[in-house]
């Protein structure tokens, strides 16, 4: 998986969730809402698969960020809600629906897309415990060809300077 840095994706979705407040109160439709929402959206999602991957690293640094960005996530939770009453007042909430559907989709796609991740390495890593094996496997099979070499030759010196079996 490729690594997300926590600390740029609390701060990019900081500056959207910024960028959607401020869009909103000047904004005299909400056609002109729709470059700042796709950007909070983009950035939430960047910012939710930074966070989880930074609770599944355990480092402090990183849990820390991903703790802030919880915070932030709520946050941008809650400017949402303020965006879903400003598209019921002006009675868009089928845009809004829509928005959301598309949404919807866009995460199924991105948790497909992680799963097909987390599957491949999990493979790769499988791949690499038995190419391991097969290295174990068969550096004990010559350290023993050694022994068994070694030991015969011990054996014939010992029956050069005795009467084996003579």
């Amino acid at each position: 998986m490729i690594p997300i840095d926590p600390i740029a994706a609390l701060e990019g979705l900081q500056s959207a969730i910024g960028m959607v407040k401020k869009a909103s109160k000047v904004a005299n439709d909400l056609n002109s809402l729709a470059p700042v929402l796709g950007e909070m959206f983009n950035k939430r999602s960047h910012a939710t698969k930074a966070m989880l991957q930074a609770k599944s690293d355990k480092k402090g640094s990183n849990f820390g960020a991903a703790l802030q960005i919880e915070m932030a996530l709520d946050q941008a939770r809650q400017v949402e809600e303020e965006l879903k009453m400003l598209f019921m007042q002006t009675g868009k909430i089928d845009v809004w629906n829509k928005i959301k559907a598309r949404e919807a989709e866009s995460n199924l796609a991105d948790a497909r897309e992680m799963k097909e991740l987390r599957l491949a390495e999990k493979k790769a890593k499988e791949a690499e415990e038995e190419q391991m094996a097969w290295l174990i496997g068969g550096l004990a099979v010559v350290a023993l060809l050694a022994f068994m070499a070694f030991a015969l030759a011990e054996l014939r010196d010992v029956c050069a300077h005795t009467r084996c079996g003579r």
